[in-house]
């Protein structure tokens, strides 16, 4: 069997004998007998799944997703090495134009090494990202497939247009949401940088007079004496609540007037 080491090189001279061989082709005028080429007898079907009814979309930073779909018609088994491709581009390019100038970007090819017994049917996954401006571009899928008795083909798996577009944006996208909170702040930033730097300058305030403080006038009563204290004390209202202190203290004792011993005797004798 086929090394799969060499399966990249193998590709590569693959396509570059097929551009060598239809430039001396279309060189050659002489009439030569065709040389009968071999044919994988296999059946090979490409589909995306993400497409829809106005065709293939491309979208960016998303993964393409294609299925390829291959039943071996071989009396044994086929290997499948791997499955590469390329954009071109759907502009017309004159004559003499080499063929590579029709390419617009390479896809990652993929290594399988996967075994297809003969009568059977398997399916391949194949993806690839993009990050391109939008248009409308060929997309191109090659494999390159080895059979029983171990002769390796390069086969176009698809060849169909597609139309490169850009991811649908939502403004509840958390990076949307972001990237709007970011740009608010640094532009109310710039804002009061900008007005406390040149308008407020322009605009200057005015001094607020402060008001001086009112002073109460407190009025100070002559100190009485004692007797008319104690007469202001008594003859006035009571300013207090009697009920908390002892009836002993209340009801003080009343002075009594007490004669002298002169007077007594004296009073005695007559």
């Amino acid at each position: 069997m086929v090394n799969f080491r060499w399966c990249s090189l193998a590709l590569l001279a693959l396509r570059a004998v097929s551009v060598f061989a239809q430039e001396e082709t279309f060189g050659d005028d002489s009439t030569a007998a065709p040389i009968p080429q071999p044919e994988l007898k296999a059946d090979i079907e490409t589909t995306f799944p993400d497409a829809d009814i106005f065709g293939v979309k491309l979208v960016n930073g998303k993964v393409t997703k294609a299925l390829i779909d291959i039943t071996n018609h071989e009396d044994g088994p086929i290997q499948v090495a791997f499955v590469g491709g390329a954009l071109k581009t759907t502009r017309p390019l004159p004559e003499d134009a080499p063929v590579y100038t029709q390419i617009v970007r390479n896809l990652t090819a993929t290594r399988f090494q996967i075994e297809i017994p003969a009568g059977e049917k398997q399916t391949l996954p194949y993806s690839f990202v993009l990050d391109m401006m939008p248009q409308d571009v060929v997309v191109e899928l090659l494999g390159v497939i080895t059979n029983p008795a171990g002769e390796v083909f390069e086969i176009q798996l698809h060849n169909g247009t597609a139309s490169i577009v850009e991811a649908p944006t939502s403004i509840f996208d958390p990076q949307i949401i972001f990237l709007y909170l970011f740009l608010t702040g640094v532009f109310g930033a710039t804002l009061y940088f900008v007005y406390k730097t040149w308008i407020e300058a322009l605009f200057p305030q005015a001094v607020k007079k402060t008001k001086a403080p009112k002073v109460k006038k407190v009025e100070v009563s002559e100190p009485l004496s004692g007797s008319e204290s104690a007469g202001a004390t008594s003859g006035g209202e009571k300013n207090f609540d009697e009920s908390w202190i002892p009836s002993h203290h209340l009801n003080r004792p009343v002075a009594r007037r007490v004669k002298s011993g002169a007077k007594a005797k004296k009073g005695g004798d007559q």
